[in-house]
């Protein structure tokens, strides 16, 4: 807040320079009446008619001014009053310079927008009106049960000693939640943290149960404090970051789609050159003079969250330490910040007046906004750092994926032209009765011979996949994956850097609550030299190979799967080839209907392996919670990998390879293997590859949708409150979803990721459908994040984890993968080599690709497809091509990898102007917290040195160095 200091003599108001212990010292609650000569703080009101009255003063002295253009304007949201500038020296004269009544007309506006937000979020406040909640905590208790619960532990067990009488275990489980909670309470009041409790009955009007709210909020003197030790940073005064310089680097040739894509979304966060928040330079600092809104929601939040995680409740060695530690005994069931009132605005409300989850819903959640770019500030500033680098991966990822898709579409379109024009397709229409070919299955069981020319349709579809256009588009997304990562990596270190994470280095993790309860063991932390829970790391290891045991019990159960579906489809091919009516679409039927099994029995053992692998990471004892994510990402992931891809591998690489040839077929459980349908499996793999990935995306988007919106309304109805008929804020955020983090979220988009790169070969529109789920997916997960789930708590990020290695990993193995799909299950290389060898025009192409059933192994004369003679030996020309195809990934492969090499050591991960202006950085904020006046001095002296923008309103919008 800004305040004021009345000269008794002149009886004249200027601007007060705060010192350092004033600034340390917590904000009155209530402005009294002061007499002349003493402080005071000003009104809205005053504080407006005093910036007009310096703004005509200054008009009449000042004989040239700078154009507006030239204004200085401090930036983001902590912009709360004058810093410390040239032309404000704290001797008690009013500001004169325009920088100076800019900064008290930003306030006034700011201070105005802040009034506005308070009213729409009046239930994020104590009850008396000013003092803002940080936290909250929740318990639930019986009214029949106070009277006892009035009781500490050992007076009850003191009582029921007297009487002889057992102790009931769930009254002393709930004495002892009772006294956790007590002594958590007192030392968050010790700490000095503001408390304010209020509880509420539900359920019923003749329910007794209640729920418990304890509202916590963190004053001025502990958000400095925790400011330093979490290692906050804070803006420089004229040091604001402008938009375009930093996002749009290499968008300058598609500006007509920038501006088509771009939101004007209100309060925008500024963005600023910052030094790190120590509170020795706090008198330096732009905006520190008002300490309600000094930190910003997400700050105050992260440090109410740091108190709460460290502060005791028992015996620190035994792990009685946090509030997570609390709500996994029970003892709290939810711990959570609020919401920021409703997420839909009242019609009649001005943009600028919404709240920042108003401001998300708005602009970034509703389905309007899927063509429009996502607005990250927002985002970061709302969830934290770790939420928005997701939302910025995804959303980057669904960009990169528009080329990609529209050249899959060209390649497929391609295919559809050419198709008419492709000789050994005519061929094969035209070909009538000439191609008989051998029994799809034993004669003994009714299969009988059928001709080629009845496979018609389906080599049209096969041809819309396999064409030359197919080769060079696996080609092309092999580059395109390794790009895709190259620059997420330069995007994440602008983004990153823009958000102060850079520089980033996390605190000294704390041991997980589940691992303080059942470690039974004690060791001293070589960091904090502090006697903490610990587990023998030998049994740890023992418990690690347990779980990939586990871990390969679990993939073996998925290849028996694939083997029962293999043989299902086996089954019920063959009474189909009985019918004459259904033969020619036996196949089609046997492999959609094992698809969809399929598509069943992986989601099934996904659920199944999912709460196992949870189960078995706990059982674990990992340490810290980063320990225990990483552990569980791994073994999902390698689950998931076989449980979705092993299928598309044995359809691509097995399938249709070990069947034999008439006379001497192979037989799996007395059964013929089976084939593929027509000339080859791409068809088939790209049917399989559909299926999976878009029934896999409807499930997961139609749980993702409903599932929240069903907990929410069981919750809601067990927690309705008949006192009132209003709901508070905190009453309708506890019937909300518990955050889940974002973990589900990462598996299925990388999952996806793995489909579009590594089986792109047999599906080019593959990235089409990836974009368009990624457009809902986006919508999706803010919808839930925003309207179905408590507020999380921000977190900050450097990067995406561990997923990005997991990236990288799928991007070779795409490589590898994408080589042997073209040589091997298409047949690019086999017409290039017969137009090599024989016809350029592939005349007798067809012919070529089939041999003559050995005489005596069947009924008839018929054909197959092979290379073989008449006595079922392999001809020269297999051997030739199977020369050509294994050539052909050696050089693929290492082609394409030692490019990728290429690129990535002459790209950097971290761009050359981010480099530099991190240097520029680091050196003005030593110059600005030595001298104050430093930049104002380098404004004058260079006006080249600081560019300004004017925003709609006439006022700087942008102050920054152009390096």
């Amino acid at each position: 807040m800004v305040e004021f200091i009345r000269d008794p003599e002149t009886n004249e108001q200027s601007i007060c320079r705060p010192s350092r212990e004033q600034l340390l010292r917590p904000s009155p609650r209530a402005t009294p009446q002061l007499n002349k000569g003493e402080r005071r703080q000003v009104s809205q009101k005053q504080l407006l008619q005093l910036g007009q009255k310096w703004s005509s003063r200054s008009s009449k002295e000042e004989t040239s001014t700078p154009s507006e253009q030239d204004v200085p304007r401090p930036s983001e949201d902590h912009i709360a009053g004058p810093s410390s500038t040239k032309g404000d020296s704290g001797d008690g004269s009013p500001p004169t310079s325009e920088y100076e009544r800019t900064v008290l007309a930003k306030e006034i506006s700011l201070k105005g927008h802040q009034e506005r937000t308070m009213r729409e979020t009046r239930d994020n406040y104590f009850k008396d009106g000013t003092t803002k909640i940080d936290f909250l905590l929740v318990y639930e208790t019986d009214e029949e049960q106070e009277p006892i619960l009035a009781m500490n532990l050992d007076e009850y067990a003191a009582e029921l000693a007297a009487q002889g009488v057992e102790a009931d275990p769930v009254l002393i489980r709930m004495l002892r939640e009772k006294e956790w909670r007590r002594a958590f309470v007192n030392n968050l009041r010790t700490a000095g943290v503001l408390i304010e409790k209020e509880a509420v009955r539900v359920g019923g009007k003749q329910s007794t149960n209640k729920i418990h709210f304890i509202k916590l909020s963190v004053p001025w003197d502990l958000r400095v404090k925790y400011a330093e030790l979490l290692c906050f940073r804070t803006p420089l005064p004229l040091m604001s970051i402008p938009k375009k310089d930093l996002r749009w680097t290499g968008w300058h040739y598609f500006r007509w789609l920038v501006k088509f894509c771009e939101l004007d979304v209100p309060n925008t966060p500024r963005r600023c050159f910052t030094t790190h928040f120590k509170v020795a330079n706090l008198a330096n600092c732009m905006g520190a003079v008002d300490q309600e809104n000094y930190f910003t929601v997400g700050h105050r939040i992260r440090i109410a969250q740091e108190i709460l995680r460290k502060t005791e409740f028992g015996d620190e060695r035994k792990g009685y330490v946090g509030i997570d530690r609390l709500v996994e005994e029970g003892a709290f069931t939810a711990a959570f910040p609020l919401h920021e009132g409703s997420y839909q605005a009242p019609r009649d409300q001005k943009p600028c007046n919404y709240t920042r989850r108003q401001i998300l819903y708005e602009y970034w959640a509703r389905w309007g906004r899927w063509y429009k770019f996502q607005p990250l500030d927002h985002i970061r500033e709302y969830f934290g750092e770790g939420i928005a680098l997701y939302f910025a991966w995804l959303g980057f990822y669904t960009v990169w994926l528009l080329p990609a898709s529209v050249l899959g579409l060209l390649i497929f379109v391609y295919g559809m032209f050419n198709v008419a024009t492709d000789h050994p397709t005519s061929q094969l229409c035209k070909s009538g009765n000439f191609f008989k070919m051998c029994p799809r299955c034993d004669e003994s069981l009714g299969c009988t011979f059928w001709y080629l020319s009845e496979t018609c349709w389906m080599t049209h579809i096969t041809y819309l996949f396999d064409h030359p256009g197919t080769a060079f588009y696996a080609c092309f997304l092999s580059f395109w994956a390794v790009a895709f990562l190259k620059y997420w990596k330069r995007e994440c270190a602008r983004l990153v850097y823009d958000w102060d994470c850079l520089n980033y280095v996390e605190d000294e993790e704390p041991p997980r609550p589940e691992f303080a309860i059942h470690a039974y063991a004690e060791k001293r932390n070589p960091v904090t030299r502090q006697l903490e829970p610990s587990f023998p790391s030998d049994i740890r290891k023992r418990r690690m190979v347990t779980g990939y045991v586990i871990l390969l019990f679990m993939a073996s159960l998925v290849f028996v799967a694939m083997l029962a579906i293999i043989i299902f489809r086996i089954l019920i091919s063959i009474p189909l080839y009985r019918q004459e009516q259904l033969k020619g679409l036996a196949h089609m039927i046997s492999s959609w209907s094992g698809a969809f099994i399929n598509v069943i029995s992986m989601v099934i053992l996904q659920t199944v392996y999912g709460k196992l692998a949870h189960k078995l990471t706990q059982w674990e004892m990992h340490r810290t919670q980063t320990e225990f994510e990483n552990n569980l990402t791994i073994k999902l992931f390698m689950f998931q990998f076989v449980n979705y891809y092993s299928t598309l591998f044995y359809i691509a690489f097995f399938k249709g390879r070990f069947v034999g040839y008439p006379g001497r077929y192979r037989l799996l459980f007395g059964l013929r293997n089976e084939e593929c349908s027509g000339n080859d499996c791409l068809s088939e793999l790209a049917w399989e590859l559909a299926v999976i990935m878009i029934t896999k995306q409807i499930i997961n988007n139609t749980t993702e949708v409903f599932l929240p919106m069903l907990q929410t309304w069981i919750k809601s109805r067990k927690t309705q409150v008949y006192a009132r008929g209003q709901l508070t804020q905190w009453e309708i955020d506890y019937t909300l979803v518990p955050d889940i983090g974002l973990f589900k979220d990462y598996l299925e988009v990388v999952l996806q990721f793995g489909f579009i790169t590594i089986f792109v070969a047999a599906f080019p529109l593959a990235p089409l459908f990836a974009m368009i789920n990624n457009w809902t997916e986006i919508r999706v997960d803010a919808q839930k994040l925003l309207c179905q789930t408590r507020r999380v708590v921000p977190e900050r990020a450097q990067n995406i984890g561990i997923w990005l290695t997991i990236l990288e990993f799928i991007a070779c193995i795409a490589i590898i993968s994408n080589a042997f799909l073209i040589a091997f299950t298409s047949d690019f290389l086999t017409r290039i080599l017969y137009r090599y060898s024989f016809s350029r025009g592939l005349s007798g192409y067809l012919n070529f690709t089939l041999s003559v059933s050995p005489p005596g192994t069947a009924s008839q004369t018929c054909m197959y497809k092979d290379f073989r003679d008449l006595e079922g030996n392999l001809t020269p020309f297999y051997w030739r091509l199977m020369v050509a195809r294994l050539t052909f990934v050696l050089v693929f492969e290492h082609v394409v990898f030692i490019i990728c090499r290429v690129i990535d050591g002459l790209v950097p991960d971290v761009p050359h102007d981010i480099t530099v202006q991190v240097r520029r950085e680091r050196y003005l904020a030593k110059q600005a917290l030595t001298d104050s006046n430093y930049l104002l001095e380098v404004a004058a002296k260079d006006p080249g040195g600081i560019v300004v923008d004017v925003d709609s309103d006439g006022g700087p919008q942008n102050v920054v160095s152009p390096a």
